[in-house]
């Protein structure tokens, strides 16, 4: 008689198992899914930028020029952390790009703007300045490293978007 039982407890549970199941698969069946991304919101950056460039220790770089399709999407400037300034875009690709630039260390600074990336050696003149090249799993970067400020424009954007970030950049 005890045999019985136990199997009776056994096929219960499988049962309720069975229809739990059966419910969730009901309830992911009728409940809409949206699985379009959502759009990114476009931010303005010109406050940031005003108060960047006035307490910065260092010309403060942003684009001008770039088309309406590139998005400005993240924004912000810390006077505290060696005047980190931060500017986010997504270019017409989808791809991020971003500008990172501070008067901390390189050697501190670089690994962190680009994500680890690794430099190449290979440099590239854009306007008057000479950048170098750095390659990564997650980031591919451009780096001008000048006196007192490091400028990096990195991100997963292909190296010919990350050069037209580059060239649209102007300080005041």
């Amino acid at each position: 008689m005890a045999g019985t039982k136990g199997k009776q407890t056994v096929r219960d549970m499988v049962l309720s198992l069975g229809l739990i199941m059966l419910a969730a698969w009901v309830i992911y069946l009728f409940i809409p899914h949206d699985e379009t991304q959502q759009e990114l919101k476009r931010v303005d950056y010109q406050i940031e930028l005003t108060t960047a460039r006035r307490a910065a220790s260092y010309p403060v770089a942003a684009p001008e020029g770039l088309p309406d399709t590139w998005k400005a999407t993240s924004v912000r400037f810390r006077g505290d952390e060696s005047d980190r300034w931060h500017l986010g875009f997504h270019d017409p690709d989808g791809n991020y790009v971003a500008i990172e630039q501070s008067a901390e260390k390189p050697s501190r600074f670089i690994p962190d703007a680009t994500q680890d990336a690794k430099k190449t050696g290979t440099t590239e003149k854009i306007g008057d300045d000479t950048w170098t090249r750095y390659e990564g799993e997650r980031y591919d970067a451009l780096v001008l490293e000048r006196e007192g400020s490091t400028t990096v424009v990195a991100g997963s954007a292909p190296f010919g978007q990350l050069t037209k970030m580059a060239q649209a950049l102007k300080t005041e």
